[in-house]
């Protein structure tokens, strides 16, 4: 037998023909016309393609001295035999040393094997990734040491070098038992430059799926462009550089909402200072807690703007808008114990197990909508806040799009700055330049004060510019003078926590949509730093943790639950920093600051104006962020687009129809707070006020009732294979054999032992 044959290599294409005998192909062999891509055919479409231009895809190398003469075409491993099933039958390529990919479906063969006729009813087992990139992903496993694993279905082969022996490498194929398939002589692959890598134009790119069919690992096997990965340790130095720029880029989810909500409760700009230091030092201790127990992806939790709109709900409600004696310390006490009693709830969900079963029916098509409802639910609060400084707001908004879409390829000492400081940039030159004007005397009125508060006003004229004082002015606020340089947060400082059903149902049903807003934020974060998605139970401990830290929420009183920020994938994008250790840091920071009060009281100093400017941007950030989770299934199906479209106008729609109730009240409430007073003057009524009241509210959230719709639809409409978008998460079992996911989603082993009763969360 003659062991000399060629290599042959398409133009680019890296396909390999099998190395045939010379003298059987004098005698048998087929001559094929040289195959031309034709424009009225899709290369994709494989089955099609390759019946009408009888390509026979074949691989040929030459090889080394070959141990056996059954290496001339492949080696084929009949588990029929060993086990006496009708198991499939594995195909080894002697020059790749990996199984070959499942043609059967693809092309038909006419020509008989040497070692037997290759029937319709043969079953090979398929490559779970694109033959171009096979030999690069194995090269690139052997020069990092880690042991290649090959998935094919129920079947796992792993490829472990033995050495190299005159130029060739031997290959043991082994099966998912760690029984020995055979060896494979494998030639040295020659190094081959970046542009022979990649896909030249004209090139046919093959593709060895099923229409409609895709990897169950697409999008986390691509290049990384991280700077430093979810293990890496960047140094000292850049360590403590890298976690003030990750938390600087979240400033404004961080400290902006108590400038919402606590003017509104009746708090005073002490009680706000007071608040942000609270929010700060909670953020720090549930992102470590996260970091260590939960998903420990480089997630910053936070005050979310899912807790929001149901908190500026209860705070409107009926009795407590003509409340002027502790109204702040009451709504927040009311808070407290609707967080408290929704994220016990969460908890459940999630250390129950009962989330890796809803994880089956929710996918992209529902969670898309219901995020980018979060978004869209405030835009009534948004420019109307924002529009009474135009000469703030206006320039405030216009910068923050400048930095963030036209400066953004701009490159100062090797950072985007204006991507990655777009918020804390503008602010800062906006806030310079309000203090300026303030200075300069344009918001002094004749005769008016504007320490005075405007219910004491007498002056008629003096009545009309007290909102615009109150909102423009950078010297309003007192904080700065009244509150004291060290405060540390401690539990209930409010008060004991007030447990009432009505508020209690809200916050259950907020903490089931927060949930589903950290579903697409842990499955697009992971694929962001180039990481395989968490498994089922990795998600579960994740939402039971996040339950847990919103219990502590609660407890300490920050007026909204802990959550992950849906920006942090934003944040991750653009800073190219996706260390673990980068986000504890910054966490310990956070709770430093906590402790200085003047830090609080600082930033409770910026004009709420110039806080509703960036709160527009940060609103649509969060409405773009959840649209983009529909590129995790068929965006361009009839069926799914109609779906979104639908949950989002619905879920607009009919909150205006319960909001569009006027409250019966004997105080006018602004404009931007009518459409949060539904929930006391709805349609709604059942003759239990307790009910009522929770119905209309709950029916006057817009991301409530989007998810309702989303999700009705999508589990009600009939779908094709190609049209069912759903989330990829990792099974269990991958986790044991891959060294990198085990760093990344596994527990420390000592937490690990005290929860071992508890498997299905992924410990």
């Amino acid at each position: 037998m003659e062991t000399g044959s060629s290599l042959d290599i398409f133009d680019k294409g890296k396909v390999m023909r099998g190395v045939r005998n010379k003298k059987k192909q004098d005698s048998n062999a087929i001559k094929i016309e040289p195959f031309v891509p034709r424009r009225d055919h899709n290369p994709k479409e494989l089955k099609t393609w390759a019946k009408k231009t009888g390509f026979v895809s074949d691989y040929s190398s030459e090889a080394g001295a070959s141990s056996s003469a059954n290496l001339d075409s492949v080696i084929v491993v009949d588990d029929d035999h060993r086990e006496g099933g009708n198991s499939p039958k594995i195909e080894i390529d002697p020059v790749l040393g990996i199984a070959r990919p499942n043609r059967d479906d693809e092309i038909e063969l006419d020509s008989e094997s040497k070692h037997g006729i290759r029937s319709e009813k043969d079953k090979f087992l398929r490559s779970n990734y694109a033959l171009n990139g096979t030999v690069g992903n194995q090269n690139q496993k052997r020069k990092n040491g880690l042991e290649s694993v090959l998935d094919y279905g129920d079947k796992k082969i792993d490829l472990r070098g033995n050495g190299d022996t005159n130029g060739s490498t031997e290959n043991l194929i082994r099966d998912g038992n760690g029984h020995g398939l055979g060896i494979s002589a494998v030639a040295p692959m020659p190094e081959q430059n970046k542009e022979e890598e990649g896909v030249s134009e004209g090139e046919v790119k093959v593709n060895l799926y099923k229409e409609g069919e895709e990897p169950a690992d697409r999008g986390w096997h691509r290049p990384s462009d991280m700077k430093f990965g979810l293990t890496e340790n960047p140094g000292l130095v850049p360590l403590v550089y890298y976690s003030l720029q990750h938390y600087l880029s979240l400033i404004g989810s961080l400290v902006l909402i108590p400038l919402v909500m606590v003017p509104t409760m009746g708090g005073t700009d002490n009680d706000t200072a007071n608040v942000i230091s609270t929010m700060l030092f909670l953020s720090g201790i549930t992102t470590i807690l996260h970091s260590y127990f939960g998903t420990r992806l480089p997630l910053v939790q936070g005050s979310s703007f899912v807790y929001l709109a149901p908190a500026l709900v209860i705070m409107n409600s009926e009795e407590f808008r003509n409340l002027t004696h502790h109204k702040f310390r009451h709504i927040m006490r009311e808070l407290q114990g609707a967080i408290i009693v929704g994220s016990t709830f969460q908890c459940i969900l999630g250390f129950s197990g009962l989330m890796s079963l809803l994880l089956r029916i929710i996918n992209p098509t529902v969670v898309a909508p219901t995020v980018a409802a979060v978004g869209l639910a405030f835009f009534s609060y948004g420019f109307p806040q924002a529009g009474t400084c135009m000469e703030i707001s206006i320039p405030q908004i216009v910068l923050v799009l400048i930095f963030t879409l036209h400066l953004r390829g701009i490159s100062i000492f090797g950072n985007h700055l204006f991507r990655i400081y777009a918020v804390p940039l503008s602010l800062t030159i906006i806030w310079i330049y309000a203090s300026f004007l303030t200075a300069g005397g344009a918001y002094n009125y004749k005769g008016c004060n504007p320490n005075i508060p405007s219910s004491n006003i007498l002056i008629d004229a003096c009545k009309k510019h007290a909102y615009t004082m109150k909102h423009c002015r950078t010297d309003i606020s007192n904080a700065l003078s009244t509150s004291s340089w060290l405060r540390i947060p401690y539990p209930l400082q409010w008060g004991f926590p007030i447990f009432h059903f009505r508020t209690c149902i809200i916050m259950v049903i907020t903490s089931l949509v927060a949930s589903v807003d950290s579903v697409g934020t842990y499955h697009s974060s992971s694929l962001r730093i180039n990481l395989r998605p968490p498994t089922p139970g990795v998600v579960s401990r994740g939402i039971a943790l996040e339950g847990f830290c919103s219990i502590l929420a609660g407890l300490w009183g920050s007026g909204t639950g802990s959550t992950t920020l849906t920006e942090n994938v934003h944040t991750i994008d653009i800073t190219k920093v996706a260390s673990r250790r980068v986000v504890e840091l910054g966490a310990a920071f956070m709770i430093l600051f906590s402790f200085m009060g003047k830090v609080g009281a600082l930033l409770a100093s910026i004009p709420q104006a110039l806080a509703a400017s960036v709160l527009c941007f940060m609103w649509a950030l969060i409405t773009a962020l959840g649209l983009s989770t529909l590129q995790y299934g068929q965006s361009g199906s009839f069926r799914n687009i109609t779906i979104v479209g639908v949950s989002l106008f619905l879920g607009l729609s009919i909150p205006a129809y319960f909001q569009q109730y006027q409250p019966q009240s004997s105080l006018i409430l602004p404009s931007y707070l009518v459409p949060y007073a539904a929930a006391s003057s709805g349609p709604f009524h059942s003759g239990i006020k307790q009910l009522d009241f929770a119905i209309n509210a709950l029916m006057s959230l817009n991301m409530v009732v989007t998810l309702f719709v989303a999700f009705i639809l999508e589990n009600t409409v009939p779908r094709s294979s190609q049209e069912r978008a759903v989330y990829i998460w990792t099974r269990p079992q991958d986790i044991a054999t891959d060294p990198s996911l085990a760093s990344a989603y596994s527990m420390p082993r000592k937490v690990s032992r005290c929860f071992c009763w508890a498997k299905w969360l992924g410990v």
